[in-house]
């Protein structure tokens, strides 16, 4: 068994620009002066409630879970009118088709909802290539191992059999916790440096360069 789990967006998909605009349009609505777009890109990978805490450190909780509600309506908003665009990266197709084709087992393991996600798979034509599927839906907040161990349970693989592979330091210590390999990828959200510090054993520069690693 080699069981590779994937983050979703900044790995496999280039969300950035639909997650800021639905954050900002979520602070106008409280009349909030958003955050830097690099802030709010360095809470993707979070799960939305943990998001609005790092983003508004002095509110209280009610006002984070409600800004949580506000930020997937306008999500969800945006969607409907055909303002989401969540373009896989180029070269993660050949990657991940290539992986499957050599044996390699396929998960997700991603902060997205449930509904977010096989939404984002069925558009980019890559639904059929994962048999495990982990969100935040059912599962804390990265950097918790909860759903990582979920995918390894599902897929049947141990923690020594699997990789994570991410774009940002809580998929890394995700992996660390959970008892498997850490690989970064630095198309993504965070520095190399910082996914090297939170426990990546190498950092890829393109999904080609993964796919040679992975294989090798």
């Amino acid at each position: 068994m080699k069981l590779a789990v994937f983050d979703c967006d900044g790995t496999l998909i280039d969300g950035q620009a639909a997650i800021c605009e639905a954050m900002e349009a979520t602070f106008a609505k409280y009349g909030l002066a958003s955050p830097p777009r690099n802030t709010i890109r360095r809470a993707v990978g979070l799960s939305l409630p943990q998001a609005m805490r790092q983003l508004l450190p002095d509110s209280d909780v009610e006002q984070q879970q409600a800004m949580a509600e506000s930020y997937k309506l306008a999500f969800r908003t945006a969607r409907a009118e055909g303002r989401v665009s969540q373009p896989l990266f180029e070269g993660i197709e050949p990657c991940l088709r290539t992986l499957a084709a050599s044996g390699w087992t396929l998960g997700v393991a991603t902060g997205m909802s449930d509904r977010g996600l096989a939404h984002c798979l069925a558009n980019n034509g890559i639904a059929d290539l994962f048999v495990t599927l982990q969100t935040a839906d059912r599962h804390p907040s990265k950097p918790n191992p909860e759903m990582l161990e979920q995918a390894l349970f599902e897929a049947g693989a141990l923690p020594g059999e699997a990789v994570m592979i991410g774009d940002t330091g809580y998929d890394m210590q995700m992996a660390q916790s959970a008892g498997t390999r850490a690989v970064g990828v630095d198309w993504g959200y965070h520095h190399p440096e910082e996914l090297k510090a939170a426990g990546a054993e190498w950092v890829a520069e393109t999904p080609a360069e993964l796919l040679a690693y992975l294989l090798k």
